[in-house]
Parts: structure tokens; sequence; C-alpha cells
């Protein structure tokens, strides 16, 4: 089961989630590297889309908000204090101290959340890696520190292009810290290389075909007492071995133990077919950045690959652990967790990310993924089943539903007056969440610049058309009238759009549905069924299941968003849960 939470994760942390109730931690915040990012909407052909939206300005600033959150962090005797007054000395109330300051009071929730035996990876980028070091040593001690990972993002870069004097950046920093001495510790390996495998592994068995290197059996350590090594003859050779007697009797039957001549001392036959690899190391090179082509790339920024997280999760945690991920971003950590049989918590700030990561998750488990919303009553781990909202529990009645996992969205409205509230409190917040309610994805908004679009949906009911039919998406927060409804048939002729929606809090009167309804429909271009071309939604309408009428998936192929591959985790027997 997992949790996905809209909020701002410092709030989420404080007020809902248990001490010690988590397992691994993983984090890729935004890096204070000055510059904005953009998620692109990419085409078919992966080439990017013109429309564009803005997901987070990657910039922190020192102002009186952030002064009284390193007040409330330094008042706190400790370590994180000492630390954080010690960078306010050398750096001064800049941005990069507004950075750590932001990321100090996260890093305190997030030990507390984490349980004994667990595992924090933060990863990051060489512009504050060096600060970051020194705020988890504080958070977390010193002596919980175990390893700074290096992971090779990208390719060779020529940075005198850009006019530098210094070598390529090519890597980003993972920390690794935990809780205690006693953490949780899976072995994970990587492929031999070419020149291991030609000096090491060069016998080849001729009846099998095998690949094998002859390995030492002495005892290490020898006659030391206190290893306790046996000693006896073996095949006319007396020694302290590895093995008692017996057990290498019964390796010798099998043909395991090998002497190459009478008097040399037996060797082991090692299959490189029984060797798990090379123990992963502090250095990782063997998980390539995505490329533009990679299939699982989304078009988010700083999208990491799945193997990565896959890596993580399955080093420092168990099937069933929970895995939290505060700055989730697209949801590879969810998509990994998902996968890999862990229960997981995401906490993001934005609507579009949690769009985002509902379709990938839709794309990739489909129906093995039940989503139900609800809002938060109390502090959890993981919210429970039963704590769902009005229109998923069991007093509507419903029958049981067979699925895999409950994936519990957290945060967003989940009535049309907690729908009004986000209105008022950020309305772009708000468009992209009504836009998510009829999977469309959003535009970019330029100050002075509408266009009289929000969102839009992208299809193609003719396979050899050149490019694929507009469904163009108003979103009204405010109060509406029939000029509204004129303006979108207005936009429709201007974009050459298939179909226009406007969705809106209120009710459309008399005179908008007319209106509406001169727009008259959009024909089919194969079935020739007719959809009206212009419709007025509501978001209580869009939130009780009424969606709007489009060619359905099966008459023609969506293109909105880029698919997240399909998962090919084999279907376990499925569970019936009572909602």
């Amino acid at each position: 089961m997992g949790t996905l939470y809209y909020g701002d994760n410092l709030d989420i942390l404080k007020r809902y989630l248990k001490d010690e109730s988590v397992d691994l931690v993983y984090l890729d915040p935004p890096f204070n590297s000055a510059q904005n990012y953009n998620a692109f909407f990419r085409e078919k052909d992966g080439a990017d889309a013109a429309s564009q939206i803005h997901v987070f300005e990657d910039t922190w600033h020192w102002d009186i908000e952030t002064k009284k959150a390193y007040d409330a962090v330094t008042e706190q005797p400790g370590k994180v204090s000492d630390v954080m007054q010690a960078f306010y000395t050398f750096l001064g109330g800049n941005d990069m101290m507004a950075y750590l300051t932001m990321m100090s009071s996260r890093l305190v929730e997030l030990r507390r959340v984490l349980k004994p035996t667990g595992s924090l990876y933060l990863h990051c980028d060489p512009t504050a890696s060096h600060y970051l070091k020194l705020l988890c040593d504080a958070v977390f001690g010193l002596k919980n520190y175990r390893a700074e990972i290096g992971w090779k993002r990208s390719s060779a870069h020529n940075d005198a292009k850009q006019g530098r004097r210094q070598p390529g950046r090519i890597h980003d920093v993972i920390f690794f810290y935990t809780m205690s001495d006693q953490w949780t510790w899976n072995w994970q390996y990587t492929a031999y290389d070419d020149e291991h495998l030609e000096s090491s592994y060069r016998n080849v068995e001729p009846e099998t075909g095998r690949r094998f290197f002859l390995g030492d059996i002495t005892a290490p350590g020898g006659a030391d007492p206190a290893k306790r090594n046996p000693h006896y003859e073996f095949l006319g050779v007396k020694r302290y071995w590895r093995f008692s007697k017996e057990q290498m009797q019964k390796l010798y039957a099998e043909g395991r133990i090998v002497q190459t001549n009478p008097g040399t001392v037996p060797r082991q036959k090692r299959y490189l077919d029984e060797m798990p690899g090379v123990p992963i190391q502090d250095l990782w090179t063997d998980i390539g950045p995505l490329s533009g082509q990679a299939s699982e790339r989304l078009g988010y920024p700083t999208q990491k690959p799945l193997a990565l997280l896959e890596r993580i999760i399955q080093a420092s945690s168990n099937p069933g652990d929970v895995v939290l991920d505060p700055f989730c971003g697209c949801g590879t950590t969810i998509d990994a967790a998902e996968k890999l049989g862990r229960e997981w918590i995401g906490i993001d700030v934005t609507q579009l990310a949690i769009s985002l990561i509902k379709n990938r998750l839709q794309d990739t488990y489909g129906s093995r993924l039940k989503f139900v919303s609800g809002p938060l009553q109390r502090r959890t781990g993981v919210a429970p089943v039963s704590n769902i909202s009005e229109t998923e529990n069991s007093e509507t009645g419903a029958t049981p539903v067979l699925c895999e996992s409950i994936v519990r969205i957290i945060g967003e409205p989940t009535t049309p007056n907690e729908a009004a509230t986000l209105a008022e409190d950020d309305k772009y917040q708000f468009q992209w969440w009504a836009l998510g309610l009829v999977g469309a994805r959003p535009v970019e908004q330029k100050k002075g610049a509408d266009h009289g679009i929000d969102g839009k949906i992208l299809f193609r009911d003719d396979p050899k058309a050149a490019k694929p039919e507009q469904i163009v998406i108003q979103v009204k927060g405010g109060k509406t009238g029939v000029k509204d409804v004129r303006d979108l048939r207005g936009v429709l002729d201007r974009e050459q759009a298939a179909i226009g929606i406007l969705i809106s809090l209120q009710p459309p009167t008399g005179p908008m549905e007319t209106e509406a309804a001169s727009a008259g429909f959009y024909e089919h271009k194969t079935n020739k069924q007719k959809y009206p071309r212009l419709q007025l939604r509501t978001v209580k309408e869009l939130m009780e299941g009424q969606g709007i009428e489009r060619p359905s998936t099966v008459a023609a192929t969506d293109e909105t968003f880029k698919k997240a591959p399909e998962s090919k985790k084999k279907q376990h027997e499925q569970k019936a849960l009572e909602l």
C-alpha cells in the first residue's frame, strides 16, 4: 500500500508521520543551482512539445520567513544548532544559507520518523554537498555516516565550451547515513568486467562448458587458536583447511576439489554462474543516465533512473518495509518501491507532480492499483485503508474491489468545497488539480500572455494524420458567464481544436448551455461518431465520475502524456478488500 501526500513536506512530516515509522528515506531535494526547472511534455517522436509548465523555481532566498525558520532551528540546543550557527557565521544571510535552513528542519524531522534500523540516502550535487555532509553529521551523528556514493549521471562534458577552465562535472553525490549501528543491509552486486573474466575465469569445463577458477581452500589465519581451523591431511597434503574433513570429502566426490598434480595443494572449483558478482562499491558507473529516448523518461526535470532507486531500496529495505520520499517529483522512488513490494509514502508540494505520479502508476500497474482519496485526521505512518473519503468507504454500498495495492491520495480536494478553498489559496495548483480530473496536461502560464488555454488533451483518431487532435481546456475558479463560453469558442476556432472543455466551480447558466450547444459537434474521423464540440463541466460533476465526452482510448490513441512502460511484474493472487 502507498500513500501520496500533496503539501509542504515539513508540515506533513510534523503533523502526520509517527516517530520511528519509516524504514528507508531517499530524498532528492532541489539543488541550490539558481535555475528554473520546467517539465517538458514530449510528443510521441520524443521532440519537445511547444508547451511547457513551470514546475518549481530552484532558488532559495534569505528573507524574514527564512530568518524565522533559522531561529527556530538554532533555538534548539545541540549539534544541529551549532553547525547552523557556524554556517551563518561563514556564509551570512544569503541564498545558500536559506537553502541549508530549509534542509536542516526537514532532516531533523526525517531522523525522527526513521526506525532504529532505518537508513537515509540524500542525493545532491557538488553545489552544496560539502555543507550538507556537515549538516547530516550533526543530525545523524558522525558514527552513523556510512558512505559517500558517487553516481556517474552523465557522459563526458567539455566545460571549456562554456569558458570554464575546470574538469567536466559528471557525477552526483549520494550520502548514506543510518540511525544506528544495526541497520538493514542486503548486499547488491554488479557484473564482473571482461578483464576480470578473462584473467580469473579462463578455465572452461569441457563436458558442461561452465567457466570456473580454482580458489584457495587453505584456512585464513592458519594455526591461530582463535580461528579453530581444522588441521588434517587431504590428498597427501597436510594443512589448515577452510572446510571440515567430511565436507572436503563431499566436495571432492562432487568434482569440486581439484589437485592439478600429485603433492600440490588442492583447490576448489568456483563456477562463474554461481558467483553473485562484485559487491557494490561507493562509485556507481554501471547505472547510466536517462537518455532522451529512454522508455521510462517522462520529461520531468531531474528524473532519475529506476535502476538507481531499485538498488538503494533493495540494499536498505526488505519486502513490506516502508520507503519515504519527501520530494517525490515524478515518482521514481514510488515506482521502484511498488515494483519491489515495499509500502511507500511520497510527498510533493505541486499538484502537477501528483498528477504525473498518478498517471505513471496507472500506466505502469493499471488495474493492480486502486486509487482512493481522503483527508488526514491523525498522525500516522502509512494511512490505514479504513481512513478513506466518503465517496470510497463502505457506507456507499460499494462492493469489494479486487486489487493488489491501495494507493491513497492525501491532501487533494475530496469535496467541491475543498476544491473552492484550493482555488482561493492557489489558482495554479487548483488548475493543475482540475486538469488531472480529466487527464489533461497543463500548458505554460506566462505573465501577460494568457491565450485562453489552461490544459490540453491530445488524441489521434486517424493513424495517418500528421499531428494529433486537441481538446483545449479552461479552468475557472470564480464566477462564470456566457462570455467565458464565447471566449472558449473563439479559442477553439483559433487553435482549430476538436473539442473545448470549460471546467468551473459554479454550475453553468442557461445562456451558457445554449451558447455551448450552438458550437455543434466534432465528428470522429474513422467511425463518424459525434461529440459535443464545446462542453461545460463542474468540478462536482467530475468528482462524481461524470467525465467528458471524447473519443475513447479504443477508438483513438491518447497522446497527452508520454506513457510510462507497463510493469512486467507477475500478477500475484489478488486480495479482496472491503471498501
